[in-house]
């Protein structure tokens, strides 16, 4: 594990990347750029490739892993125990149809674990960074997540295109209040940030959609974890994890019973179609 020294030297890199990423969004954001349409959904900008490029000569230095959204995966990474884990431009849909809910995020992952991360929306003007034994900040000021313990008014984070598509109908019944938010990443920032109570998901996820995020949430003292509830690894041979959830401690048992009520129809649907399902 890095020592708390050795992580604030870590997140002055991932800070120092995120306002170069973010000015260089700003600049694109002024003049036009190319979409490529990849079925529903899915699509993708130069912007991303750029943003992309801009993290690459930025963050990672001479032994340290790679792993983008944006690039092939060689796999070197697997031999490397310091990791970059990267998204260039989360929420891609919400960016095109020009909605605030886009982010850059970075996770750094050592020994499998995240450790450390960013997550930035150049929108918005908000910029998240924490590492395990530095906690949590949020435009400069300290954070934490909610310290709460039910359910009952809680203000929870869900995928506008998941709820699109139909996939929290189970959830309409409860007593909590569902928030549409774009971008996974950002949703995990804002429950880092104590913004917001929980959010989950029972679609499958890449490890660059929620690397930062999960290194956000372990920061500010919230509960983050795989569905089932397991601990979530990174820089694995493969790439896409289970769903998951974020939330202020307290929140996980009655989470975890709610999916269970709610679930295996959700969950088995999720299962049937994996690659559809994008990282919003």
């Amino acid at each position: 594990m890095l020592t708390e020294a050795e992580q604030r030297v870590y997140l002055a890199r991932i800070e120092r990347a995120l306002k170069l990423s973010a000015e260089t969004a700003r600049t694109l954001l002024r003049g036009s750029f190319r979409i490529t349409d990849r079925g529903g959904r899915r699509v993708s900008t130069e912007v991303d490739r750029c943003l992309s490029n801009v993290l690459r000569a930025t963050l990672p230095k001479p032994g340290e892993g790679w792993l983008s959204e944006e690039d092939h995966d060689d796999k070197q990474r697997l031999r490397c125990s310091v990791v970059w884990i990267v998204d260039p431009l989360d929420g891609t849909r919400e960016f095109v149809d020009g909605i605030p809910e886009w982010c850059i995020s970075l996770g750094l992952v050592v020994e499998g674990n995240a450790v450390a991360g960013g997550i930035c929306n150049p929108a918005t003007n908000e910029l998240f960074l924490g590492a395990l034994n530095c906690g949590v900040t949020y435009n400069g000021m300290p954070v934490r997540a909610r310290r709460v313990s039910s359910l009952i008014g809680a203000d929870v984070l869900a995928s506008r295109q998941e709820c699109d598509r139909g996939e929290w109908k189970c959830f309409e019944s409860a007593q909590f209040t569902v928030r549409q938010i774009g971008s996974v990443a950002y949703k995990l920032a804002l429950v880092a940030a104590g913004l917001a109570d929980a959010t989950w998901t029972l679609s499958p996820k890449s490890e660059w959609d929620v690397a930062g995020g999960v290194a956000l949430v372990k920061s500010s003292g919230g509960h983050v974890g795989g569905i089932p509830n397991t601990d979530m690894k990174f820089n694995r041979e493969v790439t896409l994890l289970s769903g998951l959830v974020a939330c202020a401690n307290g929140l996980w048992p009655e989470i975890a019973r709610t999916i269970d009520r709610a679930g295996t129809a959700v969950t088995m649907q999720h299962r049937l179609a994996p690659a559809a399902r994008t990282s919003a």
